[in-house]
């Protein structure tokens, strides 16, 4: 149940912004990174929880999920680790490498009217 303190720090920054400017919050954009752990139905079954009684509520939740990448150690090429290619590089075979992407849940864009 973690995704739930990631609704409520995602909602928690919306307000921020919307702190910031005038309108009303009707999307949030997320991205969820499929190496976090995070599964977006249940960032999608807390949602309306956590804007309940706030500023934002009846706005919506828009997420999107993030390949994994990495930057392998060895050659420098970027591949998406999977269970297919055993989460070697694909180019070389190294198994050492630095994951550049897939890994955050992020806030990316405010839709307001």
């Amino acid at each position: 149940m973690h995704e739930m303190s990631y609704v409520v720090r995602l909602v928690n920054q919306a307000l921020d912004i919307k702190k910031e400017q005038a309108g009303k919050v009707t999307r949030l954009f997320v991205s969820v990174g499929e190496m976090t752990g995070v599964l977006p139905e249940y960032l999608y079954k807390y949602y309306p929880q956590a804007v309940g009684g706030t500023e934002i509520e009846g706005s919506e939740l828009v997420v999107e999920t993030v390949e994994a990448q990495v930057e392998c150690a060895g050659c420098g090429g970027v591949y998406r680790p999977t269970r297919e290619n055993k989460y070697l590089c694909p180019d070389c075979g190294d198994g050492h490498g630095r994951v550049i992407d897939g890994r955050d849940v992020r806030l990316e864009r405010v839709e307001m009217s």
